[in-house]
């Protein structure tokens, strides 16, 4: 990576100091809303225009929209603007990852078609002042593994570190208590797939917006439900997850239930680097969401801000006008169908710590500005090659409003294969509402719903 864009402002090289662990000064935290957005990015687009000022994002239902359906694109009439291929990638590689440059080296066929950048970004107003609240009093628990000081809103809005910032990605706003479906493929080299379709259940308690402040329980961060409906030899198999804020307080808790035998069992190897469901070796627990659970087997650096294509309001890539065929294809997702615009990102660097084990010694996270989300990811093998490159098609589902996570590509350079995720062609549930209680997510309540 040559150019690194940081901020001439003052507040900008105060972020960038790996010496700086305080909670933001008032003087700081008084430009959220005025120079930052409510979240913490740069209001202001940049010198040449290409990133334009963020003017509050998408907050009203595109024409077409149903209640709990799917999304309609607000932007399909957008024009691309340039397509990135192995041919031309020496023109745009500063504002590409090492591991998106590797993608269009390897695969000739592959490409990234560029569109005008829309900052859709936009949350609820609950968040943007429990944001603003946090931005002086919220606490990294010891060795950073989790937070202290709050029960909603993102917790480092001007982060000074890079756990804090991968903080805001781990606890970012994603919904109340929702059900979602959707399928996942991991792809042979010779593009076979076999579908794995889940039910999910969120039970989001964190910055729950259907709750006060006072009655979300402390330190319980989520509470996470998955079902495997298909195919038939893995169909029946649960997951339940509890995850919580300060993780030095109580580590995630989770359990299995196994419909051959009938139990739910503890299961601690549901974290780090342990496979995750049906991905065929091609991702680890921590992977999900991009990144998730403990911090502690990494140090964090918060690298500074980067203009990066990235993915985003990939409104056809998570849509309902597509079949499984028409994005499945060799190698690769088709292109045809992806959407990339030029974003400002951090870049923060994850380095195993002595002593600590993972399969990947470094990652390499890009983090959107504009919604705490990781949408690009490169990781490194223990030779320091690189192994693998993740990227995150997210949309802003307007309704609520918050950004949404949506397909999960995550390549393998090494073997040929890919894993894609959360891929919803066909399903029903895209955001659908639920009411639960905390009886819904113990181990009781999932042997009774595993019993088959």
């Amino acid at each position: 990576m040559k150019t690194l864009l940081f901020s001439a402002s003052l507040l900008s090289l105060a972020l960038l100091s790996s010496a700086a662990v305080a909670a933001a000064s008032p003087e700081e935290a008084g430009a959220l809303g005025k120079t930052l957005t409510p979240i913490g990015a740069e209001k202001a687009g940049n010198a040449d225009g290409s990133i334009p000022a963020w003017d509050g994002g998408l907050t009203k239902p595109v024409a077409g929209f149903v209640a709990g359906g799917f999304y309609p694109d607000p932007y399909a009439s957008d024009k691309p603007l340039f397509t990135i291929n192995a041919t031309n990638l020496a023109q745009y590689k500063d504002k590409l990852s090492p591991g998106q440059q590797a993608l269009l080296k390897r695969y000739p066929d592959w490409s990234m078609t560029v569109y005008p950048t829309r900052r859709s970004a936009a949350w609820p107003a609950g968040i943007y002042e429990e944001t603003r609240q946090n931005a002086t009093k919220v606490q990294l628990a010891s060795g950073g593994n989790g937070f202290t000081g709050t029960t909603g809103g993102f917790p480092f809005p001007i982060p000074k570190s890079g756990v804090e910032a991968v903080w805001n990605h781990i606890a970012g706003y994603r919904g109340d208590t929702y059900a979602e479906s959707w399928s996942q493929a991991a792809i042979t080299t010779g593009g076979d797939y076999t579908l794995v379709n889940f039910d999910y259940e969120y039970d989001y308690v964190y910055a729950n917006q259907q709750k006060k402040p006072e009655q979300r329980e402390e330190n319980l961060l989520l509470r996470f439900l998955q079902v495997v409906n298909a195919p038939p030899r893995l169909a029946g198999g649960l997951i339940l997850v509890h995850e919580y804020t300060d993780q030095v307080a109580q580590p995630r808790k989770a359990w299995t239930y196994s419909p051959g035998q009938r139990r739910v069992r503890l299961a601690p190897n549901v974290a780090y680097d342990n496979p995750g469901t049906a991905a065929d070796g091609l991702r680890t627990n921590d992977d999900f969401y991009m990144f998730n659970g403990a911090t502690d087997r990494y140090d964090w650096k918060l690298v500074g801000k980067k203009e990066l294509y990235v993915p985003y309001n990939a409104y056809k890539l998570n849509g309902n006008t597509l079949k499984f065929e028409d994005v499945l294809k060799k190698g690769h997702i088709n292109p045809e169908h992806v959407r990339y615009e030029l974003h400002r990102v951090w870049m923060v660097e994850a380095v195993l710590k002595p002593g600590t084990s993972h399969i990947y010694k470094r990652r390499t996270f890009y983090i959107d500005e504009d919604s705490w989300k990781i949408l690009v990811a490169d990781k490194y093998d223990n030779r320091d090659q690189l192994w693998r490159v993740d990227e995150q098609h997210t949309s802003t589902f307007y309704d609520v409003p918050f950004v949404q996570d949506g397909v999960e590509v995550k390549h393998d350079l090494q073997s040929g294969r890919y894993l894609a995720m959360r891929l919803r062609m066909g399903e029903k549930k895209v955001y659908d509402r639920i009411s639960r209680t905390p009886a819904d997510y113990t181990p009781d309540a999932v042997r009774t719903r595993g019993v088959r």
